[in-house]
């Protein structure tokens, strides 16, 4: 393990840094859009422009790759968003922050479609699983640790921006200076949504509804704080429960995962994520409760969304999981564009615990749907099922079709499997 991870060090190191990068802004967008004024609403719109540009960024990178190649992209789209990230504190518009914010998403979207195209070349069919598993951690500790920089500086002054385009901008060397150009990325086309929904019902709406839980989390989580008072410390420190959860139940999900009915894992999951969110909502303003509420909430949204591309490849040939996978990327990112601007309206029409209510409603939809789908399809042998390997929300398809094609391996070889 330690001479695979020896060799993607320099990739790894790289993706920290961009994530503690795009870590400190996503939560910089709450704390400095109070500070200017901005309404809920209007940084919902802020936070789903974001998503639109991931999106986007998602189909059209592959195309820009085989035209100029990884280097010249990856170089192209880093001072693209570190310049956009600067930008923040010199156009304080929430039109403007959406436009820079759908620049970001696309950029950030195309990094990591090159990052994963690289680690993929890296991977043989032995070490993939351990390589994408470094990778997941990379960057949930990037993510976690962006939170404890914010601490450092004002939001009120336009240090952390520059701070957050400091690190995207040096994140790029150790990549670049390690990385070789590798094949075009082949990105599968996406499976129609018609034909997703007819193979895995349940696998299709709980991933559009699990992109809006993620993105309400990671966009509006900040405002949420900043609206009800919270020091810029204890933003941060809210804003990292939201991740920090996902390192400790990732592996007991993905372990419950290969040994029983997954319909009966994601219900179990989504209904401890709505319970998390009545209790955040009904906290008091007691802070060590929110930030209980905001650990469970956030820790099973993450091991949700690998264990339902999990469940989607169970019903699906090893032919159909690229295009299924890049499917499924898709309908997240309408999820995720969608529920920001639920939880702006609902912050902007019952005040800032709008926010809970949102996210509890929506990972309530999750569970219900999971118990009405076991009265319509008997479960198959838990023997039969794919492997679980814990995928962020944030992957591009790169990520996950790499990810299928490696559950599917493991399934075939039975190495997964206890003896």
């Amino acid at each position: 393990m330690s001479q695979t991870l020896f060799g993607v060090w320099a990739l790894l190191l790289g993706i920290v840094l961009i994530m503690l990068g795009n870590g400190m802004h996503f939560t910089l967008i709450g704390l400095r859009g109070g500070i200017e004024g901005f309404s809920a609403a209007e940084l919902a719109v802020v936070t789903s422009g974001y998503f639109v540009g991931f999106l986007s960024g998602a189909r059209y990178t592959p195309v820009l790759i085989r035209r100029v190649g990884h280097v010249r992209v990856f170089a192209a789209l880093g001072s693209f968003m570190s310049a956009g990230l600067i930008a923040f504190p010199l156009l304080a518009e929430p039109w403007a922050w959406t436009v820079l914010r759908l620049l970001i998403g696309f950029c950030m979207s195309g990094v990591y479609v090159v990052a994963e195209s690289w680690l993929n070349d890296a991977s043989t069919n032995e070490t993939r699983g351990t390589v994408l598993s470094a990778y997941m951690i990379a960057q949930t500790l990037g993510i976690i640790g962006a939170q404890g920089l914010l601490t450092l500086g004002d939001a009120g002054t336009s240090v952390l921006f520059i701070g957050a385009s400091i690190l995207v901008s040096l994140s790029f060397a150790p990549i670049l200076l390690s990385a070789t150009p590798v094949p075009a990325a082949e990105v599968t086309r996406p499976m129609p949504l018609r034909t997703l929904f007819a193979g895995s019902p349940l696998g299709t709406v709980g991933i559009f509804l699990l992109g809006s839980v993620y993105a309400t989390q990671s966009g509006m989580g900040a405002v949420f704080g900043t609206q009800i008072g919270l020091s810029a410390a204890q933003i941060a420190l809210f804003v990292a429960m939201l991740f920090a959860g996902a390192l400790l139940l990732q592996f007991p999900i993905g372990w419950l995962s290969d040994r029983m009915d997954r319909r009966k894992l994601i219900f179990g999951s989504a209904a401890l994520g709505a319970a998390s969110c009545a209790a955040g909502w009904a906290t008091g303003g007691d802070l060590w409760l929110l930030m209980a509420a905001a650990f469970l909430a956030g820790g099973v949204t993450t091991p949700l969304y690998a264990l339902l591309l999990a469940y989607t490849n169970d019903y699906l040939s090893v032919e159909d999981m690229p295009a299924a996978s890049g499917g499924l990327v898709f309908t997240f990112g309408l999820g995720a564009i969608a529920g920001p601007l639920a939880a702006g309206w609902a912050m902007q029409a019952v005040g800032p615990y709008g926010f809970w209510i949102v996210l509890g409603a929506t990972f309530l939809l999750i569970a219900l749907y999971a118990l009405y789908r076991m009265t319509q399809r008997a479960s198959g042998p838990v023997e039969d099922t794919e492997s679980y390997l814990g995928v962020l929300p944030t992957a591009s398809p790169v990520a996950v079709e790499a990810a299928g094609v490696w559950s599917a391996e493991q399934a075939e070889s039975g190495d997964d499997r206890p003896d």
